[in-house]
């Protein structure tokens, strides 16, 4: 048998064949070739083992390698691994997911269209509120809102709703149609001159836009109840009634970005939970499955589906993998984990402590301007100066010396640029959670001093 190939083999056979998601050469040539993984760690091709500070990408919610998750793809996949879900044909897992997600989901949403994950889904609903806004006979209602520092994916249309312009520049010229207002990001966001809610202030950047693109042209809204990949942006507590207040004054679709949020990271099952505010569409992916199968999915609210069942006009959307049989049933094994374990529960309880772990450890640090988080989603944010919250210069490389440091030490997570994103699985244990809080202490001290 011949021996296993060390990292640096490895790697030099992906050079010769493969191209990455956010593909650029310098930046892959110190990668990891993950070979195994374990809870809340991973295990690169030298035996190295790694703290999971990202749950990979959002969406090892549940732990990695969990033998429940394999066990039902085992068994789906031996009785009926994939069949056609098009019109005409169904399958039990998925419509057993889609009646289980009625029960756990915003009251008013109750039908559920499956895709392979966040992207597609953004698409999907950027189609289907066209679709539903010319049933109603205002088809010139084309046009999507969203916000500076959202991620919704990046196929094309998606992109184009992802607010943040690093995805942008070779892919442009942009699709028309999309605009995108101010994060209601509380550390950068001015506070009103007179004294007003910073929260409802940021939230009529909404009305502002709608009124400038003209009412009669905004199909929707699309937001993510906390921002993620933008760098962990948790908005005011009044921000979202008053933005649900603006869609409904203006016909406009709210469109809730749940793929980060879903299923218990921010200590809720879904995100708009914690403000008391319902969607008329939403969006999930990545923990619907803890990562283990790729699935995604829109949800529509009950007066949008009546619409779509009533009409004399197909719904001319489609996806082969749509309501997966294998992944389904995945699914339907990751909620049992969620709902059993907990993981809402346990994303608030620890992810409170650990924010305050955070604040205790970097606080006062000259350089750290700002912890923060919902459930176990944190960001800490990075700046020159406190007193101006002005960034370093990207020729000083922080993201990329911040995320060295952290990895030489153990830990493997995401830096915005600026900020160190922080979101283990729901499931990892105290001793690991504290061993994070310490590391990106040191990385810090090493990078940026004492």
């Amino acid at each position: 048998m011949n021996a296993p190939l060390s990292n640096a083999a490895l790697l030099e056979k992906d050079d010769q064949h493969m191209i990455h998601p956010l593909h650029h050469t310098a930046g892959h040539s110190a990668g990891r070739v993950w070979v195994k993984s374990e809870g809340s760690y991973l295990f690169d091709a030298d035996g190295n083992r790694i703290i999971d500070g990202l749950s990979s990408l959002w969406n090892v919610s549940a732990g990695h390698s969990r033998k429940e998750l394999a066990e039902a793809a085992y068994k789906q996949m031996n009785e009926l691994a994939f069949a056609s879900n098009y019109a005409g044909g169904s399958n039990q897992p998925a419509i057993e997911l889609a009646e289980r997600l009625s029960t756990i989901t915003y009251p008013s949403i109750n039908n559920f269209y499956f895709t392979s994950g966040g992207g597609e889904s953004t698409d999907s609903n950027f189609k289907l509120a066209r679709y539903y806004w010319k049933v109603k006979g205002k088809p010139e209602k084309t046009k999507v809102i969203s916000r500076v520092w959202g991620y919704h994916g990046v196929t094309f249309a998606a992109m184009c709703a992802t607010g943040i312009k690093g995805y942008w520049p070779m892919f442009e010229p942009m699709i028309p149609g999309f605009s995108h207002i101010p994060t209601p990001d509380p550390y950068h966001y001015p506070m009103p001159e007179d004294g007003s809610s910073q929260g409802i202030a940021a939230a009529n950047e909404l009305e502002k836009e709608i009124l400038k693109q003209g009412p009669e042209t905004v199909a929707m809204f699309i937001a993510e109840p906390v921002q993620g990949a933008g760098g962990v942006i948790v908005a005011q507590d009044d921000y979202f009634a008053r933005i649900r207040e603006i869609c409904d004054h203006y016909e406009v679709l709210l469109v809730s970005d749940e793929v980060i949020t879903g299923f218990g990271r921010t200590g809720k099952m879904f995100g708009l939970q914690h403000y008391g505010v319902e969607p008329d569409l939403m969006q999930f992916a990545k923990s619907i499955t803890s990562g283990a199968l790729p699935l995604g999915g829109i949800g529509i609210n009950d007066e949008i589906s009546e619409t779509i069942r009533s009409s004399d006009k197909p719904w001319m959307h489609a996806y082969t993998y749509s309501g997966h049989p294998t992944t389904c049933a995945v699914a339907l094994a990751t909620l049992d984990i969620v709902e059993k374990e907990d993981l809402p529960g346990q994303a608030a309880t620890k992810g409170e402590a650990m924010l305050q772990q955070y604040k205790d450890a970097l606080g006062n640090h000259p350089h750290v301007g700002n912890i923060r988080g919902k459930g176990m989603m944190h960001g800490i944010e990075i700046v020159k100066d406190k007193s101006t919250k002005e960034w370093f210069e990207p020729e000083f490389g922080l993201g990329a010396k911040l995320t060295k440091a952290m990895l030489e030490r153990g830990l493997y997570t995401r830096v915005r640029s600026e900020v160190i994103c922080s979101a283990p699985p729901l499931t990892t244990d105290q001793s690991t959670l504290d061993k994070m809080v310490e590391t990106i202490h040191d990385s810090v001290l090493e990078v940026l001093g004492s």
